[in-house]
C-alpha cells in the first residue's frame, strides 16, 4: 500500500476517525478520580441521552470501560431477571451470543431463533408470549451485523408494549445512526458503544436505561465489574466509576459525540451513510456482484455481498487492503459466501472515487 493512501476501514467498527477525535486522544494525562474527569463523565452521559430526543429526560446513561459486548453483557446482568423469563430473538451471531450470556449468568430464559438470513419470527415471538406469561423481558438484536439486517423492530415492540414487557436493545450497531423509538418499542434499556456509528476510539462502551430502571429495575449482577447499579451509583452521585475508565478513549468519546451534534444529528448520520451504501452498490451491481439480503433490508451501515464465482474473501481482502481499504468477511459458515462492507467513519468523496476504482480492478 502506498504511504501517501489513506486507510479506510470498512469493517464493523471501529472506524476511520476524523482528526479531530484522533488529536483528542492527546488532550493531556488525567487521573479518573480527580473532579475533572467527573465533570467529564456527566457531560458524556448527558450527550448520550440527547442523541434521541425522546430518551432526553427519560433515561439515564453509565459508562464503562470495554466494548460492545461489555456493555451487553452489563445490561442483561443487571436488568434481565431471575425470578421470571427473558425471551430472546435471534437470527444471527449477536443474538446467539446474548443466549450465551444468559445462560452464563443462570437467567431464567427461552429463545425464538431464526436462520441467520432471515427475518425475526413475530408469530412465534407472539406464541410465546401469549403461552408464557411469567416471560417479563425480551432481548433483541436492532442490527444485527452478522447479515447486516436491520431488524424491524416495530411489531416486536408493539407485542412489548401491549403485553407489559421491557424491551432490552443491543443498540450496539445502530446507536447514533438508525431511528431508536424507545417508546414505540416500550424500550427499557439499551447497550451500546462509542466505536461504531458516534466514530469513537474502541474502549468505552454504554447502558442508557429509563429512570424508573435504574430505580426500580436493577437485579442482583452476578458479577462485580459489571455491576451496572455500581456504576449508576458512582456516576450519578460524585461522578465518578467504581473501577478505572479509559481516560483517552473518553476525551476523544466527547469529541465524536460533538462532532455528530454539529453534523445535524443521527438522523444526518444515516443519511450520509445511505448514500455511501448507494453509491457503493451501483458499483458492486455493475461489475455483477449481489447482495445476500435485498436491499431494502439493509440498515444504513452495513451490506453483506455475496461473492463471485472464483474469488475467495482472502482474495477480495488482499486486493483491497493493498490498496488501503479494509472489508470483513461473513462468520461461520457464510465466511464462504459472503464479504461485508461497512459505511461508517471519516470517509470523503476522494475515498469513495479511490474505492470504486479499486473495486473495479478486484471484480473485473
Amino acid at each position: 500500500m502506498s504511504e501517501h493512501k489513506r486507510s479506510i476501514l470498512l469493517n464493523p467498527g471501529p472506524v476511520t476517525l476524523t482528526e479531530g477525535v484522533r488529536n483528542a486522544l492527546h488532550r493531556g494525562d488525567w487521573c479518573h478520580r480527580e473532579p475533572e474527569f467527573a465533570d467529564l463523565t456527566r457531560d458524556i452521559n448527558g450527550r448520550l441521552v440527547r442523541v434521541y430526543r425522546e430518551m432526553a429526560g427519560a433515561f439515564d446513561a453509565v459508562m464503562l470501560t470495554g466494548s460492545g459486548t461489555s456493555a451487553v453483557e452489563a445490561m442483561l446482568a443487571s436488568f434481565a431477571p431471575q425470578d421470571s423469563t427473558t425471551l430472546v430473538v435471534i437470527n444471527g451471531v449477536y443474538g446467539e451470543r446474548i443466549a450465551k450470556i444468559l445462560t452464563v449468568h443462570g437467567k431464567p430464559h427461552t429463545v425464538v431463533a431464526s436462520a441467520w438470513d432471515e427475518p425475526m419470527d413475530i408469530d412465534r415471538v407472539r406464541s410465546e408470549l401469549d403461552m408464557q406469561p411469567e416471560i417479563s423481558h425480551v432481548v433483541a438484536v436492532h442490527h444485527e451485523t452478522t447479515t447486516g439486517r436491520l431488524n424491524d423492530m416495530s411489531e416486536l415492540g408493539e407485542l412489548c408494549r401491549k403485553q407489559g414487557v421491557n424491551l432490552l436493545l443491543d443498540a450496539v450497531s445502530s446507536f447514533g445512526a438508525e431511528a431508536i423509538n424507545v417508546d414505540e418499542w416500550n424500550v427499557a434499556a439499551l447497550a451500546a458503544t462509542a466505536n461504531k456509528c458516534l466514530h469513537g476510539v474502541p474502549g468505552i462502551a454504554f447502558v442508557l436505561a429509563r429512570k424508573a430502571m435504574w430505580k426500580e429495575g436493577l437485579q442482583p449482577a452476578g458479577s462485580v465489574y459489571l455491576d451496572l447499579a455500581a456504576y449508576y451509583q458512582g456516576q450519578h452521585g460524585e461522578g465518578f466509576s467504581p473501577f478505572t475508565q479509559s481516560v483517552q478513549a473518553a476525551f476523544s468519546l466527547r469529541q465524536a459525540l460533538e462532532e455528530l451534534e454539529d453534523e445535524g444529528g443521527w438522523e444526518q448520520r444515516r443519511s450520509n451513510y445511505r448514500r455511501r451504501a448507494g453509491r457503493i452498490a451501483v458499483t458492486l451491481k455493475q461489475l455483477g456482484l449481489e447482495t445476500m439480503l435485498s436491499p431494502e433490508e439493509y440498515s444504513c451501515v452495513l451490506w453483506s455481498w455475496l461473492l463471485p464465482k472464483g474469488l475467495s474473501y482472502s482474495d477480495v481482502h488482499a486486493a483491497l487492503k493493498a490498496e488501503g481499504f479494509v472489508v470483513y468477511a461473513g462468520q461461520g459458515d457464510l465466511s464462504k459466501h459472503i464479504f461485508r462492507i461497512a459505511h461508517m467513519g471519516d470517509i470523503h468523496e476522494d475515498d469513495l472515487d479511490r474505492l470504486d476504482n479499486v473495486l473495479r480492478s478486484c471484480f473485473s
